[in-house]
């Protein structure tokens, strides 16, 4: 009888704390149903209490959509946690290999990016745990949030530690940085998981109503925001003078649309930092000013999500490592730009279309234009679910087919 194991297990990299990612993206779009469905008047976000009083006076619709939300967020945010342990044991063991001390001599260094970006999401997700599981959180949030900046720093300091370690690698020496390999975006990664931790940073921004928090919150997004902004456009740019030149890494080829969730965190930590500015300092923005910013990331997003659909479609991507026996961790990736535009067309329907006036909640465009934002998680869950068989399901030694 052949032995058996496990795809990650057998061809681990740092990159697979992009399935811990996932899984928590996927929290996120089940939290975005109570977030927009459900009554929350007085509070940034729905809360235990809130979700309770609806799903006692809501019709059978609202009913079973807050039971699904409550589903989702449960089983999402328990796989989030769960595939963070495995990969933090993981990345412990691989440490001690040959193949870690290889990879910190490469490009592929900007992978250990993954853990902080993914840790950065477990927070997010364990705070939305808290808000609709939690009887009473909200009358304490205001000790919580001096304690969720602490985490966001001390993970923005791994980050910047990682990314330090790496650039002053490349750029103190001549010739270690192999340009012919950096045929995608792949070195977008530190830049997003910069975004993450933004995002997270500004969480205080849209829900405390302390001024020293909410300043707090706003300064220290702020900076890393911008500073993601920079990474992402250097990365990029560079990026496409080698795809130019030497075509798109097949392997790779998902980070194309790595752009889309930067865009969306990134807009979710401008909405947050905006909000808070309304609230607590007193300086107004409209609706129409929101529609017009959520409508130009949106453009964005579309733009990257097309570019990406047509290079791996043309490298035939999705046949060989999605619905084929190849696999490649950096086909996790692909939970990322459709967990990014589930949650951005939600913001942009109901903070742009809905707020501004043009469209009537729960009326008939509304619920055609969410249908797409459902799709997008539906997408997203889809992909969660098959990579998780493809990865992490045990099987015969011999039938592991590892990208070439």
């Amino acid at each position: 009888m052949s032995s058996r194991s496990r795809v990650a297990d057998e061809t681990y990299s740092p990159l697979y704390f992009l399935a811990s990612l996932g899984a928590g993206g996927v929290t996120v779009t089940f939290f975005m149903i109570l977030m927009f469905w459900v009554p929350h008047p007085g509070r940034p976000v729905p809360i235990f209490e809130d979700i309770a009083a609806a799903f006692g006076t809501a019709d059978a619709g609202l009913s079973l959509a807050i039971l699904i939300a409550l589903s989702g967020i449960a089983a999402f945010a328990f796989k989030n946690v769960q595939l963070l342990i495995w990969n933090l044991r993981a990345l412990s063991r691989f440490k001690q290999t040959p193949a870690y001390d290889a990879l910190r001599n490469s490009n592929g260094e900007t992978t250990l990016l993954a853990m902080p970006l993914a840790m950065a999401m477990t927070v997010n997700a364990l705070f939305i745990v808290g808000l609709v599981f939690v009887p009473g959180l909200w009358s304490v949030v205001e000790y919580l949030f001096p304690l969720a900046l602490i985490a966001f720093v001390l993970i923005g300091a791994i980050a910047f530690r990682q990314i330090g370690h790496f650039i002053g690698r490349v750029l103190s020496k001549g010739g270690v940085f192999d340009v012919t390999a950096h045929n995608s975006f792949a070195q977008l990664l530190p830049a997003f998981a910069v975004s993450m931790v933004a995002v997270g940073l500004a969480a205080p921004a849209a829900m405390s109503t302390n001024p020293a928090t909410v300043g707090t919150s706003i300064v220290l997004s702020s900076i890393l925001g911008v500073i993601a902004i920079l990474y992402t456009v250097l990365a990029a740019t560079t990026a496409v003078s080698s795809m130019l030149q030497h075509g798109t890494a097949r392997e790779a080829g998902p980070t194309l649309m790595i752009i889309v969730p930067i865009v969306t965190v990134l807009g979710i930590m401008l909405l947050r930092q905006n909000h808070g500015l309304h609230t607590t300092l007193d300086v107004h923005g409209s609706s129409g000013e929101t529609l017009i910013l959520l409508t130009r990331l949106l453009a964005i997003q579309i733009a990257f999500l097309g570019l990406g659909a047509v290079v791996l479609k043309a490298q035939g991507y999705f046949n060989d490592f999605v619905v084929g026996d190849k696999t490649s961790p950096g086909s996790y990736a692909l939970v990322c730009p459709a967990v990014a535009l589930s949650v951005m067309l939600h913001f942009f329907i109901n903070k742009g279309l809905v707020a501004a006036g043009l469209i009537a909640k729960f009326g008939v465009v509304f619920w055609g234009l969410t249908a797409l934002a459902i799709v997008a998680q539906i997408v997203a869950i889809a992909l969660v679910l098959r990579l998780g068989r493809q990865h992490f399901r045990a099987k015969p030694l011999e039938s592991i087919v590892p990208a070439e």
